[in-house]
């Protein structure tokens, strides 16, 4: 399935330009969302076998995630695991609505399978975005997998207000999803990678576990607790956040600082990056000239060399979501034994076709061998 797609297919989708591209597969998939036929004949061509892993408190029928960016308004959540997905991460979004930054602002570099963007979180915002997950849940069509809301803050909203924007969108959607995670780090909305900072980020978070505690203490507690718990029981949201392929180790650290007292679930590591790759072919040049974030091939060793930074600088207590230049099981399992709990895909869903996620299961099963998931974490690391 996956040679089909990449010898005749890609080469007509790759023929138009890669945005317009993007929103006529999505929205073909958001068609098949609307029914259990349309699901079903996705499965029946792409559905991976099970890998079962348990991380922050949740149940994840694979380790493979779609990563944020790809189903920015929420259009094709049922389909997603349709394709085989563990679990999906939708968004951007935005307190505000936002038409993101000016055409044309996402390119290929074709020859190193990667992609440039500079989207600038263009999205319908928190409130279109919680009715459309909502509906989901109320037609019945919501995934047998968690599903997760990526936060950005919206543009008009100055740097000092960025913790209340946050706030209104993990407010607006706690309901809606299984998990969350805080973008400070897109390249691509101005001044925004400035939340990295320690201080501005702890009050980020500070803000977004305060509205968590007290929601989740409007609900029935959980008879379980888990690892998202508060000391009384009630249920909270685990809170991830994603990080730059672009800071420091010092940078990274003093995150990492922010774990305990702010009781994050984990880190996602990472967002795009702002560095290109030297090379000589002469159809990437004008590609790399173009600003905004890097994904892909390129990026694979920056984003494990975070990962394994993050593993050792948290002992392997905290999950790490890997992301980043993931295209087969050979570099999943690269990002697993360097300690990511769980994986995701964006660049390999387009240079590899749907087929992918089905592909690097079966290979990381391979690998396991019969061994244990949690075993292989950080497995060569330690």
């Amino acid at each position: 399935m996956t040679w089909l797609y990449r010898h005749l297919l890609r080469p007509l989708l790759f023929s138009q330009d890669s945005e317009s591209i993007h929103n006529r597969v999505i929205e073909g998939l958001a068609f098949a969302s609307q029914s259990r036929t349309g699901c079903l004949a996705l499965e029946a061509l792409y559905q991976a076998p099970q890998l079962p892993v348990t991380c922050m408190g949740l149940q994840f029928p694979n380790p493979v995630g779609l990563a944020a960016g790809m189903d920015k308004q929420g259009i094709a959540v049922p389909a997603w695991k349709a394709l085989g997905f563990g679990f999906s991460e939708v968004g951007g979004v935005t307190r505000h609505a936002q038409p993101g930054n000016p055409l044309p602002r996402m390119f290929r570099a074709i020859p190193d399978e990667a992609l440039i963007n500079r989207m600038g979180f263009n999205n319908g915002g928190a409130d279109l975005l919680a009715a459309r997950l909502e509906g989901w849940k109320r037609q019945h069509r919501w995934p047998a997998h968690p599903v997760g809301v990526n936060l950005g803050k919206s543009k008009v909203t100055p740097l000092e207000e960025a913790a209340s924007d946050y706030e209104y969108s993990f407010r607006k959607l706690w309901a809606c999803a299984d998990f969350f995670v805080v973008n400070v780090s897109s390249p691509n909305t101005p001044n925004l990678r400035q939340l990295q900072d320690k201080t501005a980020l702890d009050e980020i978070l500070t803000r977004l576990q305060e509205a968590n505690r007290e929601l989740a203490a409007a609900q029935p507690p959980s008879p379980s607790g888990g690892a998202s718990s508060s000391q009384d029981g009630t249920r909270m949201k685990p809170i991830l956040v994603k990080v730059a392929p672009d800071l420091t180790p010092e940078a990274l650290d003093e995150i990492v600082e922010l774990i305990i007292p702010r009781q994050l679930s984990g880190i996602v590591a990472t967002n795009t990056t702002v560095a290109r790759p030297t090379s000589s072919h002469p159809s990437l040049a004008s590609v790399y000239a173009e600003t905004g974030g890097l994904s892909g091939r390129p990026l694979k060793a920056r984003s494990t060399e975070v990962v394994r930074h993050l593993y050792r600088q948290t002992s392997g207590k905290t999950p790490i979501i890997g992301v980043g230049g993931v295209s087969s099981a050979d570099d999943a399992w690269e990002k697993v034994t360097a300690g990511a709990s769980l994986i995701q895909v964006y660049s390999a869903l387009v240079y590899q076709g749907p087929g992918v996620v089905r592909s690097i299961v079966d290979g990381l099963r391979l690998r396991l061998a019969g061994g244990q998931w949690k075993d292989a974490i950080g497995s060569g690391t330690r």
